[in-house]
């Protein structure tokens, strides 16, 4: 890690700003969440916010050293019009609260990284994509779900950007992110892991189409790895180095919960657990194949690079009562 240094995180209560939170805080930089919803004796480390216009929390900008925006209302949903909206504009517009904030400062912050998704990547089976890799929302016969995510992702980042400057003093990057996989209840791994356990652990779908995902350790380690490189900028994405199709993904896991076999999902099984669940299946059924071109060529080295090393790890810490982050 980094000298201490002042991160400020709007949406910082979800899933990926409580991995992000215990890191840095275990570091000894200090930490200040933006949240609709404060936590009751929480003091100073959380501020109210309602993501979308201005108040005492825009001086916060001015006394943070990296602006680390994680607000958006979670895609774990019906993708209903209502539902759809409120992801739109929570991403938007929160984007927007803290774009006019970084400009308007009389001290900008020297880094804002802007969260976006792998999403945005063209669905494929072929060659993976690196930044300079295909958009998607064009390819045939997809789903329109999945054209909504995609261009959400594309009008997200279009909104960071259009507070970009070659001359302005506050680097922008975008984290086009994977699934990060910790053992905290709730996130990917320990709804995957509990679905092996309980002899659910078989592909889904085809199996075919591919995993993006990243170790939580390696995904804290790359942010601080941008945070310390000025060269890093625009779009980078987080991601393991090898992606893997669903079939091996969750023979991997199934191994890891020592359970030898688990019960397929075909495409029909997963579109009726998903309404069931009031969820969408684009999570589990989108081949997502993403690299970190720019990372690796940064130098960046990752801890656990591979599935098996990775989910061997997680295992042991998901069974171990969700031990503290060590990086």
């Amino acid at each position: 890690m980094n000298s201490p240094l002042h991160y400020l995180l709007p949406g910082g209560s979800g899933q990926v700003g409580t991995i992000l939170t215990r890191a840095l805080r275990q570091a000894g930089h200090r930490v200040t969440i933006l949240t609709r919803d404060p936590k009751a004796g929480s003091g100073s480390d959380e501020v109210q916010w309602d993501g979308v216009h201005p108040g005492e929390w825009t001086r916060l900008i001015e006394e943070a050293d990296v602006v680390i925006n994680l607000a958006g209302r979670s895609v774990n949903c019906r993708y209903t019009e209502a539902n759809r909206e409120a992801i739109r504009q929570s991403r938007i517009l929160s984007t927007r609260a803290i774009g006019q904030a970084i400009a308007s400062a009389r001290r900008a912050p020297r880094l804002w990284l802007q969260s976006s998704t792998a999403t945005i990547y063209a669905h494929t089976l072929g060659p993976a994509h690196g930044e300079d890799g295909q958009i998607g929302g064009n390819e045939p016969a997809i789903p329109a779900t999945w054209r909504f995510s995609v261009q959400v992702a594309k009008d997200w980042e279009a909104e960071a950007l259009k507070f970009a400057s070659p001359s302005g003093s506050t680097r922008l990057v975008l984290i086009r992110s994977a699934f990060v996989m910790s053992p905290d209840p709730g996130g990917p791994f320990d709804v995957l892991m509990n679905l092996a356990r309980f002899g659910l652990g078989g592909s889904q779908g085809s199996g075919r189409q591919f995993v993006s995902w990243i170790h939580d350790v390696d995904f804290v380690r790359a942010v601080d790895w941008i945070v310390a490189r000025p060269e890093l900028v625009g779009p980078v994405n987080l991601a393991s180095p090898f992606p893997l199709p669903n079939g091996e993904f969750m023979n991997d896991l199934r191994q890891a919960a020592g359970r030898k076999a688990g019960l397929p999902s075909a495409k029909w099984m997963l579109e009726i657990g998903a309404l069931a669940m009031r969820t969408e299946t684009e999570l589990l059924l989108k081949s997502r194949r993403v690299v970190p071109t720019k990372l690796l060529r940064s130098g960046f080295h990752f801890r656990y690079p591979h599935l098996p090393e990775a989910v061997y790890e997680l295992t042991q810490r998901w069974r171990q009562g969700r031990e503290p982050l060590k990086c």
